[in-house]
């Protein structure tokens, strides 16, 4: 799958920008993008992120047997990857130019400039020697791939420890980690890219391209150097021809940024050796996030406690001064309180209008039960010819003449009871 290309609005908008010493991301003209190294778990992983940029280079060795021509010497291999996941332009299981070019170029800086002592790999001369193999992934694209592979390739070799081996006649003995502690190879120095890209023929110059300035770029010029200023490399790609002016300028800015970058290599190396000196944090564990949703506790701020007791006084004589007394509440009714100034709250009113409601409702249907008790209904049917009349409940003289000397009789006994009284 080939890159989205860059439209020609996009294209003029990058030269445009560059004319005017500007950039996308806000960096200068010779800045580089912030550079990140940590180290795996273990001895020989190292992560390095340029910008976005994110490269693991992984060593490892083995023993094998040395080739003729060199029977002293150990066998330095290097193999990159660019997979699918760093960008949909790359094609899994398929050599690129782009690749190609990686390859030779990471071969001409690490192998080629002879950081490493390869005699001190040797185990026995013509039979058993140490294959150092450094892998180098790509896990996300950004531009300058190969100032982000030489800092990692570099530091996984300075982090890496190959194990111990013992002789015994003609048995080769390798220790384990747990039986004796691994040793670290032997590196001379530590040569690193800088690549700087070129616009209109040669007229601007770009410190770390990222990945669209790449595009809109006429050519790259790659220095392999190291801190002591000497020259490793020097790869020229696309069509230009750069003057001996151009090359000596690229070469001092090279010099001052790979003794930055060299520095910042030595303190990753150095904390990760304290850390596993003293048992703290290092590799997967340092990559975890200190903030998780779990965390069940909070970093501690600082607070000043110097002038506590000015403030506490200050505030006390900023605050109003409560009232002495505490007014006594208000009570309306019997029943009845009252909650805060003007807010009455009739607790026990309610109940009484309620029970009142009911006692007038109770004596409504008394009395509706002895009209219909005492008054005759009638029933007609007007429709009908003939006029059916209903008599409900009559009630006979004599029913009416018992209920009336009843209510006499109840009502002299009460007469009586207060004349005694």
């Amino acid at each position: 799958m080939r890159d989205t290309p860059l439209s020609n609005c996009e294209r003029d908008f990058l030269l445009k920008a560059i004319e005017e010493k500007k950039r996308l991301d806000g960096r200068q003209t010779y800045d580089y993008r912030s550079i990140k190294i940590s180290f795996g778990t273990d001895y020989g992983c190292c992560f390095v992120d340029l910008g976005k940029t994110r490269i693991m280079a992984q060593v490892s060795c083995e023993l094998i047997t040395p080739k003729e021509n060199r029977p002293n010497e150990g066998i330095m291999f290097f193999n990159i990857e660019l997979s699918p996941m760093a960008s949909p332009s790359f094609e899994m299981g398929r050599q690129s130019e782009l690749l190609v070019k990686l390859n030779r170029q990471l071969e001409r800086c690490l192998r080629n400039s002879k950081c490493i002592d390869t005699e001190s790999l040797c185990v026995v001369s013509g039979e058993k020697v140490w294959q150092i193999r450094v892998d180098v992934h790509l896990l996300n694209h950004d531009g300058n791939l190969m100032d982000a592979a030489s800092i990692a390739a570099i530091a996984a070799l300075c982090h890496f420890r190959r194990p111990d081996v013992g002789i015994q006649g003609e048995e080769v003995t390798v220790y384990s980690t747990e039986e004796r502690d691994p040793l670290p190879l032997s590196i001379y120095h530590m040569p690193i890219c800088v690549s700087f890209s070129f616009f209109q023929q040669g007229t601007y110059l770009l410190v770390d391209p990222c990945e669209r300035e790449e595009r809109v770029m006429d050519g790259l010029l790659m220095i392999a150097m190291n801190k002591h200023r000497e020259i490793c490399s020097i790869q020229s790609s696309g069509g230009i021809m750069l003057l001996k002016d151009q090359v000596l300028r690229c070469s001092k800015i090279a010099s001052v940024k790979v003794s930055e970058i060299t520095e910042l290599i030595n303190k990753a190396l150095a904390n990760d050796k304290k850390a596993r000196k003293t048992g703290g944090k290092f590799g997967f564990a340092e990559s975890l996030p200190q903030e998780r949703i779990t965390a069940l506790k909070t970093d501690v701020s600082p607070v000043e406690m110097s002038d506590v007791k000015e403030k506490a006084n200050e505030i006390v004589q900023r605050a109003e001064v409560p009232p002495q007394t505490v007014p006594s509440p208000v009570l309306t009714a019997p029943g009845t309180g009252q909650v805060g100034e003007g807010i009455e709250n009739s607790w026990g009113l309610e109940e009484e209008e309620e029970e009142e409601e009911e006692e007038e409702t109770m004596e409504l249907e008394e009395g509706h039960e002895e009209k219909e008790r005492g008054d005759v209904v009638v029933i007609s049917n007007s429709d009908s010819e003939e006029e059916d009349v209903v008599i409900l409940n009559q009630v006979t003289t004599k029913e009416k003449a018992s209920s009336s000397n009843q209510q006499g009789a109840v009502a002299s006994k009460q007469q009586k009871k207060k004349k005694r009284k």
